[in-house]
């Protein structure tokens, strides 16, 4: 049977490639796949425990059969709507989460959650600095940091986030919930990301921010590339996707 495999980030890395075309024999598993790449790719054994597979777009364990035609994403720890960012998604109302690939608009997004309802509307953006802050790490030695390279795997983060923004949604009577990621080369100072909350008090507001970045962070397929300005980049890999456990 055949199978497609995207790797992402460091995982892309180590194999030399970010997606490939693989044959496996019939009845093949999760476990079978990393047998078959172990014997191929010496570089991604260190990588293993840090990894979390996704086969069609859901964590998947060992076990997990895999079926002709299917997609199993090598996913490293993550940094830190519809969601095309395509042009024919710009002439239709835009979705409240979204990934993007081009600078983010803080009105726009801002304009996504307003409403003559909400007394409190909050906007945070996170934005690219100049420096690592991975204490010890390369980006010390390395100089200081010039830009960042954001990619995704688009399906699965799309769906993390609108995940977050719904959860959040219910928790709180009348929050509107807007986040807006950036993917792409980004450079310092522009912003990545953009998180906008509305509520009918501030309280609601600030803890629904604080939450669905922090969820971020944790939980969408979204990983950095750091580029130096002596020619380095090193991937920026820190927590574990949480749906691995």
């Amino acid at each position: 049977m055949r199978i497609r495999l995207l790797a992402f980030a460091s995982a892309g890395d180590a194999l030399g490639a970010a997606e490939m075309d693989l044959e496996l024999p019939e009845g093949a598993r999760v476990a079978d796949l990393r047998s078959w790449l172990d014997t191929r790719y010496a570089a991604l054994a260190p990588l293993w425990p840090r990894l979390a597979v996704a086969v069609d777009g859901a964590i998947a364990k060992p076990d997990h059969p895999l079926a002709d035609g299917a997609e199993v994403a090598l996913l490293p720890p993550v940094s830190g709507g519809s969601a095309d960012g395509s042009p024919a998604a710009a002439g239709r109302a835009r979705p409240r989460v979204e990934l993007v690939d081009a600078p983010i608009d803080p009105e726009d997004v801002i304009a996504r959650v307003a409403s003559p309802g909400c007394g409190a509307v909050l906007l945070f953006l996170g934005t690219v600095r100049d420096h690592s802050r991975a204490s010890g790490g390369r980006g010390e030695t390395a100089g200081k940091v010039l830009k960042l390279t954001y990619s995704a795997y688009r399906p699965m983060a799309a769906e993390a986030l609108r995940r977050i923004a719904a959860d959040l949604e219910r928790a709180a009577e009348g929050l509107r919930v807007a986040i807006v990621h950036r993917l792409g080369e980004i450079p310092v100072g522009e912003a990545s990301v953009a998180i906008a909350t509305a509520a009918r008090h501030r309280a609601a507001a600030y803890e629904a921010s604080r939450q669905a970045l922090e969820r971020l962070k944790r939980e969408v397929p979204i990983w950095k590339l750091e580029h130096y300005e002596n020619g380095e980049a090193a991937w920026r890999e820190e927590e574990a996707l949480s749906s691995q456990a």
